[in-house]
């Protein structure tokens, strides 16, 4: 299947450039993402931690103020994995025993993003233990595919890819073992980037049973950004990345490419081998 857009609303560069030009305000932007969620979301349980208030506040401390060179996403709206500490916001896992475990600071991923100038409007739902293909969970039920609400966003990372795909934030950033960005991105439809291990901080993203372990970092656990279009999801990877990030310009015609188009568990639909195809004949062109 081809995956219509379901909104038509800017993604994250768009917004911070509309907030640059004066077309709208950090409280005009962070009020009309809430407006979003309070709408959409009760049929899709995505944002399952909510943290309006202090997002109002924080953008009200923006109107106004120069915006700085590391700033590029200063004022914009977006959620986060519920798996991500948030101080004063809870961060359970899915589990019930946990439920209410409020985090004493911000994990090193979401000091970043509010450094760059993002508003965090709350957390996004997931499965217990961040495992399986759906996100549901005792605490906070299951989330729908915006797409078509009886089906699965995929998981982990579910609840992520649907509060972007859906239009309520144009950002969001998740994490990924075997799947866990990259599934919910393919079944929303939407920009999924798992990253290489080590590059993105995990520090503030903690197990609650195995606290203070890093148990799920050896498990090759990474965090990853998930966007609307490319150009925000270079961005998001920018401005977490905690390495360097080095930039190699090759001509195509000195690139060595491996295609693989088919699966030995599962045939592969027209509608992801076409493109693929589509783009390798543009790179056999190019040389």
């Amino acid at each position: 299947m081809t995956y219509p857009s379901l909104t038509s609303e800017p993604g994250g560069i768009a917004v911070a450039e509309h907030i640059r030009d004066g077309q709208l305000s950090p409280l005009e932007a962070v009020d009309e993402a809430i407006a979003r969620i309070e709408k959409l979301d009760p049929a899709i349980n995505a944002v399952v931690v909510r943290d309006f208030d202090r997002a109002r506040d924080t953008a009200r401390a923006l109107d106004g103020k120069d915006i700085l060179p590391h700033q590029p996403l200063f004022g914009v709206p977006m959620t986060i994995k519920e798996s991500f500490a948030i101080a004063g916001l809870p961060s359970c896992w899915g589990f019930k025993e946990y439920e209410g475990q409020l985090q004493d600071e911000d994990a090193t991923v979401v000091r970043q993003l509010k450094a760059a100038g993002a508003i965090l409007l709350g957390k996004t739902n997931i499965p217990p233990s961040l495992a399986d293909w759906q996100s549901a969970n005792p605490v906070y039920g299951r989330t729908g595919n915006p797409h078509d609400t009886t089906r699965s966003p995929g998981g982990s990372s579910g609840g992520s890819a649907a509060a972007v795909a859906s239009g309520m934030v144009p950002l969001e950033y998740g994490t990924d073992i075997g799947g866990s960005v990259r599934v919910p991105a393919h079944f929303c439809g939407v920009w999924g980037h798992k990253t290489s291990w080590g590059l993105v901080s995990k520090q503030g993203h903690d197990h609650p049973a195995f606290k203070g372990t890093d148990a799920h970092d050896g498990a090759l656990s990474i965090a990853g950004p998930l966007t609307r279009n490319a150009d925000d999801l270079a961005l998001m990877l920018e401005l977490t990345a905690t390495l360097p990030l080095r930039r190699r310009d090759k001509p195509i015609d000195k690139c060595r490419f491996l295609l693989l188009l088919d699966h030995p568990s599962s045939e592969v639909d027209a509608s992801v081998r076409e493109p693929i195809e589509a783009a390798v004949e543009v790179l056999r062109k190019q040389g």
